[in-house]
C-alpha cells in the first residue's frame, strides 16, 4: 500500500527548538488532524505513517517529530516540554488555514495532547491513545525498560544509537501536571480515550483515571485485543477514530 503525499515543514517552538514535520493534505481546509507519536518514535516510521494515511481519508494531516527525535532538534524531556512542540503544529494548523484542529496523541504522545489541550488550549477535540494517567509508573517490565533509558546514562546511550532519541540528563523541575489531573481542565473540548486490554505497557486503571479526572464531553474505548500505541493500531481502529473526529463538534 502506497502512502498519500506529504511535503516537509520545519517548525520552531516557543523556546526555539526546530522541529521537524510533514503535511499530509487532502484538499480540503475544513479539518486539519496533528499527530502526537509515541516516546523513541518518528513520523517517518512506518506506523506513524500508516496512521497518516488512513486519516488522510478524513482530513488534511501534520505529523511531527518531537524534541530530541529523529531530525528535529534539542532533547527530549519526556513529556514536559513537548507541549511547546505540539504547540507549534497546532499553530502551524491553523496558519494552513484548517477550520478545525483535532490532536492525536499515542503513549507519550497522548500525555503531551491532554495537557497542551489543557495548558495551551486552542483545539477543537483531543484523542489520546494508549496514554498514561500518571507519572513515574514502573508496573511493567517495558515501563521499567522505559524508566532505564531514561534515567541512566547508559539507557541514554542505547536510546541515542538504537531509536535516534536524544535524552535530557536533568529531571523535572517543576514536576509538570499529571495527566489525569490535566484531563479535568480540558473541557469543553471533546476528549476520547482509547487505551486496548492487551496494553503490555500501561494497565487499563490509567485509561480509566483519566477518564474519572475528565469533564463532559468525554468517551472512553477499551479496545479488546489491543496493544499499544502506534504500533499495535489496526486500519479499522484509526478509521473509528477518525469517523469520531469528522462527527464531533467543540461544545
Amino acid at each position: 500500500m502506497g502512502f498519500a503525499p506529504a511535503f516537509g515543514a520545519m517548525l520552531r517552538t516557543a523556546d526555539g527548538i526546530r522541529i521537524d514535520a510533514s503535511h499530509t493534505p487532502n484538499g480540503s481546509l475544513g479539518l486539519g488532524i496533528v499527530v502526537a507519536h509515541g516516546f523513541t518514535g518518528s513520523w517517518r516510521e512506518r506506523p506513524t505513517r500508516r496512521i497518516v494515511h488512513v486519516l488522510s481519508g478524513f482530513g488534511g494531516v501534520l505529523s511531527f517529530d518531537f524534541r530530541g527525535h529523529g531530525r528535529s532538534g534539542g532533547v527530549s524531556t519526556v513529556g514536559d516540554l513537548e507541549v511547546l512542540d505540539l504547540d507549534a503544529a497546532v499553530k502551524h494548523a491553523r496558519a494552513v488555514g484548517y477550520e478545525r484542529v483535532v490532536t492525536v496523541g499515542f503513549s507519550m504522545g497522548a500525555a503531551v495532547a491532554v495537557r497542551h489541550a489543557a495548558l495551551h488550549k486552542g483545539v477543537d477535540a483531543v484523542v489520546a491513545v494508549s496514554g498514561p494517567a500518571r507519572w513515574y509508573y514502573r508496573g511493567t517490565r517495558p515501563m521499567r525498560q522505559v524508566h532505564w533509558a531514561i534515567e541512566r546514562w547508559s539507557g541514554r546511550l542505547a536510546a541515542r544509537v538504537a531509536k535516534h532519541t536524544r535524552i535530557s540528563n536533568g529531571t523535572w523541575d517543576p514536576v509538570p501536571l499529571p495527566p489525569h489531573e490535566a484531563a479535568g481542565l480540558i473541557a469543553p473540548t471533546p476528549l476520547l480515550i482509547v487505551h486496548g486490554d492487551a496494553d503490555p505497557f500501561f494497565p487499563l486503571d490509567h485509561a480509566h483515571q483519566l477518564y474519572e479526572g475528565a469533564k463532559e464531553p468525554k468517551e472512553l474505548w477499551i479496545e479488546p485485543g489491543y496493544g499499544h500505541a502506534e504500533a499495535a493500531a489496526t486500519p479499522d481502529l484509526i478509521r473509528k477514530i477518525g469517523r469520531w473526529i469528522s462527527r464531533t463538534k467543540s461544545q
